[in-house]
């Protein structure tokens, strides 16, 4: 046989041990064509170019595809590599300090080894596509590393953390998810010292450790919406909570998951059915079916700001609390009639 035709049948046997746990010899020889003193031969291949191909003796036992100590070449079809090419694309505008240099030299290399007929299609999508990023805090790689590693091993981790009020003290915690949100990481926690479930950011943390202390995983809120509860209510001075005329689906196309928390509206929530004497409806549409209300919380430290908002949505709204919000949204709507009236003034 070629060597060509040797480095195919190697490639192939890569493919086959990616496709699933384990394979004896046997089936491996069945798949490939050859014998089973070929595919010990191509295993070693694989193993040269550092693959870790694990074999096992016994009942049970076969070829397996474990972790090495390196990382060995990626084989990638097609739809992948142009994938990871595009993935690469965004990330070198990421929100990891370092990664979007790292990210570059991957493209780079990547985009050298591609067939042209694949580089034409990643550089047509570069070309065709502009990423609009807002500012946001850069997150320490090792930071996210050495957190990532705690939630997976169930062991503490002990930071030095920095409050929105410029406090800084040593926290530690039990971690248990990491979620990212806009351009932000956050890590939600057990605090060991407050005793209660916490969410850091983790671009306030500094000194980022994984201790050996190992801990049984407690029974926990479901981190996303977690995480999304703290960073779009608790941390202000107000919260709003409003109906809104119109499914959570379409309601959240409008709003991003940080900035406020969008639910389905049910029979058991208060304030559903008829309009209360605290609601406040804005626009003129047709109130929807149940099915198609749902409830949007949000905080801010300014009313006005918030009103805005809910203003600049297209459906129709009632505000349920605060009081205070109403007002601001009665101050909005002043003004835009003034601006409307001057409008008309003019012509």
């Amino acid at each position: 046989m070629t060597a060509e035709g040797t480095t195919e049948r190697v490639l192939r046997l890569l493919e086959l041990l990616q496709r699933r746990p384990v394979w004896t010899a046997s089936e491996l020889a069945a798949e490939l064509d050859v014998t089973n003193r070929s595919v010990r031969r191509d295993v070693e291949r694989l193993r040269a170019l550092g693959y870790p191909v694990h074999a096992t003796a016994g009942v049970g036992g076969g070829y397996q595809l474990g972790a090495g100590t390196r990382l060995p070449p990626l084989l990638l079809d097609d739809a992948e590599a142009i994938a990871t090419a595009v993935s690469l694309r965004i990330a070198s505008g990421g929100t990891v300090a370092g990664t979007g240099e790292s990210a570059l030299r991957v493209l780079t290399k990547l985009d050298q080894v591609m067939p042209p007929r694949l580089r034409g299609e990643v550089r047509a999508v570069h070309t065709a596509t502009d990423t609009l990023v807002a500012p946001g805090a850069e997150v320490d790689p090792d930071t996210l590393l050495t957190l990532a590693r705690a939630c997976r091993d169930t062991v503490r981790a002990r930071f030095r953390y920095t409050t929105v009020r410029g406090d800084a003290r040593t926290r530690t915690v039990e971690p248990v998810r990491m979620v990212a949100t806009s351009r932000r990481w956050y890590l939600m926690a057990w605090d060991t010292g407050r005793e209660d479930w916490r969410t850091f950011r983790l671009d306030r943390m500094t000194d980022v450790t994984a201790t050996t202390w190992r801990f049984h995983p407690r029974e926990h809120p479901d981190p996303v919406a977690y995480v999304q509860e703290s960073v779009t209510a608790s941390p202000y001075r107000h919260t709003a909570r409003v109906r809104v005329h119109a499914s959570a689906d379409r309601v959240a196309e409008h709003v991003p998951p940080q900035a406020a928390r969008v639910v389905p509206e049910t029979d058991e929530q208060p304030g559903v059915g008829e309009q209360s004497e605290a609601g406040e409806r804005s626009g003129n549409g047709e109130r929807a079916e149940a099915g198609e209300r749902c409830l949007l919380v949000s905080g801010g430290d300014d009313l006005d700001w918030i009103a805005l908002h809910i203003a600049s949505l297209p459906f129709d709204c009632e505000i349920l609390e605060p009081p205070e919000l109403r007002d601001a949204a009665a101050r909005l709507a002043r003004r835009l009639t003034g601006m409307a009236t001057a409008a008309d003034a003019d012509t």
